[in-house]
């Protein structure tokens, strides 16, 4: 066994229960069941134990022991989940954390900086625990004012076997303990429920000792459990070991036909497992006898299903539907056992040969025009979609779910609405979209500017809430969604919004705006990006200093991104921010300008026309709408076109439309994008060059800016500040 590789995957193991425990416990208040949270934060705490002692990882086994009890009490209901407890847990899992980075970064958990920083939690760890008066768990107390009578009569049916308690069967598998469970601790837990009156250890599939692999359990156990619980109550016990154990539970007074399934089932040696039902007490000599006859005489049982259709009990299509859904199941769980863990730099490299290939694709199939041979070009198509089809599944195994992006800032509007004094709630929509994982990484930063800010100052205080009519809790939602080839993600709040005054004064006395100067709304909230810009009155430890929002803007653009802001007072703010699916690979359509070619993304374009505009004209009429033009040779300052016939594409994006005049339509092209140098960073209207299969760069247009300075000059026309409709878009070019 590697015990490196073995490790490793305990941290990212480790990593994930953490990022579950902390979930579970910012979700634990919100529900009206708080029993599947508790389990959830229970079991993650008990398999870091678990996977920690195989490890020899004392610190952590030690300081999760006593977290791991505290939960104990709470799932038995002696131990109240309140909001000071879901913070001291928090704070509990944020220290394991640091144990188990410590295990990354020096192979050990247990320094004595880790040590002292535990102390203080384990002791008021402990305060709850001696806090706790002892109860019966709430489950089993129903369980005894509701147990079926027929449990504890004395009528009990002919065939019943006289017995007062529960039997388990109960195999462990043999994987039981390298997944971090201890089988003895739910033995220990049964005690809770009521008394283990016996229990035969089964050594049966102990191997000779030189065979013998000290992490496989090979044990099994029949136990007489005497208790007032119910079933499910019982087997709950046993919640987190399902997967991996076999497990039989009869109840009191059960029927011989019942043991003689469960003989059955259990696949031991029918006259072996009788003796172990006589030892516990389950079973009598004669009943065992009896028992054994009727397995030899029992007929070949009736599928449930049909026994139901037959009584009249349920229809055909609820058994066809059951057992569609039971096949389901199954085969979920056998797809969750197929999944493999991927190191991301492998998926990093593999899309740079996807990227590779399709390079040379484009110039296998340029010289295949070339040579105009039939086979040679028909072999090439083939091998086209084969790259293309290649090209989509490498993207796809890059793409994520951003939902776990979006449960990070639960904690943190947790944590922050406590430090600031607000009630603060966190709203989260379109946690399924999905998008590349670099974009995933490298837009944490951002969003959490974003959420603090809307938390620190768009959020009113509860008393100003009131006030205006508001609930004193406020709002804050994450919203994420797909738009034009484009992923859209939202911070909003249901805050007082910004103050427009406030902000354009500002911008005056800064000399970003000269007085006088007539702006939108959107240019207005625009300025709050500018580096240093603050209108907060006074400084916070979480904003107020000027710096975070143009960093937000930076980190986007740096995507190929952006960002925009609505805001209605006292209505609340708006945070837009579009960015790439992707920043490796894209659909592309190629248009040329005299010489050079440049790629459109084909997801932003509409459609193509005729271009038909007079001279001069910055718009052109599209079906009885007017459609704003930029010539490109206008802003690459290429001069007046040769061509004798020129085309218009249309690109939409973040609802606006605009034509951009080529001289020529080239076609679709896949498109390796390879970004500019840094000698480039102040190109505007370019996001990016490609390698074409002849061999020549061609640049990317970065179709939202060309839009957005679109629309900027027709806002500016609309004021009355463009002097001429034909003033060109040269601010728009590359410097």
């Amino acid at each position: 066994m590697n015990l490196d590789a073995a490790l490793q995957t305990f941290i990212t193991e480790s990593r994930e229960l953490l990022e579950d425990m902390e979930s579970a416990l910012l979700g634990v208040r919100q529900v009206s069941d708080p029993g599947d949270s508790i389990n959830a934060i229970f079991r993650a705490a008990h398999t870091i134990k678990g996977s920690a002692g195989l490890f020899g990882l004392d610190g952590i086994v030690h300081f999760t022991h006593v977290v791991e009890s505290v939960l104990d009490r709470v799932r038995e209901g002696s131990i109240a989940i309140d909001d000071a407890l879901v913070t001291l847990l928090l704070e509990c899992s944020d220290h394991i954390a640091s144990q188990i980075e410590s295990v990354a970064q020096a192979g050990n958990g247990d320094t004595d900086d880790l040590r002292a920083r535990a102390q203080p939690l384990v002791q008021r760890l402990q305060q709850a625990l001696g806090n706790h008066h002892a109860a019966a768990p709430a489950a089993a107390t129903k369980a005894a004012a509701s147990a079926p009578v027929a449990a504890h009569t004395a009528d009990a049916a002919p065939d019943a076997v006289a017995t007062d308690h529960w039997h388990i069967s109960l195999r462990f598998s043999a994987n039981v303990l390298r997944n971090g469970m201890d089988p003895l601790s739910f033995l220990r837990y049964l005690n809770k429920l009521g008394t283990i009156k016996s229990i035969v250890t089964l050594t049966d599939a102990l191997p000779a000792l030189a065979q013998m692999d000290p992490e496989a359990s090979y044990l099994g156990f029949e136990i007489a459990l005497q208790s007032d619980a119910d079933k499910a109550t019982i087997e709950g016990a046993f919640e987190f070991v399902l997967d991996d154990c076999s497990l039989c539970i009869l109840p009191p007074h059960s029927r011989i036909g019942e043991y003689v399934s469960m003989i059955a089932r259990d696949g031991e040696q029918p006259p072996r497992l009788g003796e172990i039902l006589v030892r516990c007490g389950t079973l009598t000599p004669h009943e065992l006898d009896a028992a054994l006859a009727t397995q030899q005489e029992a007929p070949a049982q009736q599928p449930i299903g049909e026994i139901l259709i037959e009584q009249g009990s349920v229809q055909a299509v609820v058994v066809d539907a059951a057992l569609k859904h039971q096949k389901q199941v199954k085969e979920h769980r056998t797809r969750e056992t197929q999944s493999i863990r991927v190191d991301a730099d492998k998926l990093d490299h593999l899309i740079d040969l996807v990227g590779e290939l399709i390079t040379a694709s484009a110039s296998a199939n340029l010289a295949a025009r070339r040579s105009r041979n039939v086979e040679v070009q028909e072999a090439n198509s083939s091998l086209a979609g084969l790259v293309e089809a290649l090209r989509d599944r490498a993207l796809q195994l890059r793409m994520v779910k951003i939902g776990a992006t979006f449960d990070r800032f639960r904690r943190v509007v947790h944590d922050v609405s406590r430090e600031i004094g607000k009630h603060i709630e966190l709203r989260v929509s379109g946690e399924d979209t999905e998008l590349d994982k670099t974009v995933v990484e490298k837009i944490g930063d951002p969003l959490t500017h974003l959420v603090r800010n809307a938390m620190d100052h768009g959020i009113e205080t509860a008393d100003v809430r009131i006030a205006r009519g508001k609930p004193a809790h406020g709002t804050v939602t994450l919203n994420a969604y797909h738009d034009s080839g484009s992923i859209v993600i939202e911070v909003s709040d249901d805050g007082g919004g910004l103050h427009r005054d406030r902000i354009l004064a500002k911008a005056v006395e800064r000399g970003l705006v000269e007085a006088g100067q007539t702006l939108s709304d959107r240019e207005i909230y625009g300025l709050v990006f500018e580096p240093g810009f603050s209108t907060a009155e006074k400084i916070t430890n979480l904003s107020g200093r000027g710096v975070g929002m143009d960093v937000v803007k930076r980190n986007i653009v740096a995507l190929r991104g952006n960002v925009d802001i609505m805001s209605e007072a006292g209505v609340g703010t708006k945070v837009t921010l579009r960015l790439p699916l992707t920043l490796a690979i894209i659909d592309g359509f190629l248009v040329g300008l005299a010489d050079s070619s440049f790629v459109i993304p084909l997801d932003m374009i509409e459609e193509c026309i005729e271009f038909t505009a007079e001279a001069n004209k910055e718009f052109t009429d599209l079906r009885g709408q007017v459609l704003p033009l930029i010539r490109l040779r206008d802003v690459f300052g290429m001069g007046r076109s040769s061509a004798a016939r020129q085309s218009i594409v249309v690109i939409k994006h973040a609802g606006k439309r605009t034509g951009l005049v080529v001289d020529a339509l080239l076609g679709e092209f896949q498109t390796v994008i390879k970004p500019l140098a840094k000698v480039f960073n102040q190109a505007r209207c370019i996001s990016g060059s490609t390698i074409l299969g002849s061999g020549e760069v061609a640049l990317i247009l970065d179709a939202p800016a060309l839009i957005q300075q679109a629309v900027h000059r027709e806002g500016r026309r609309v004021l009355g500040a463009e002097n001429s409709p034909g003033a060109a878009v040269g601010d728009a070019a590359v410097a």
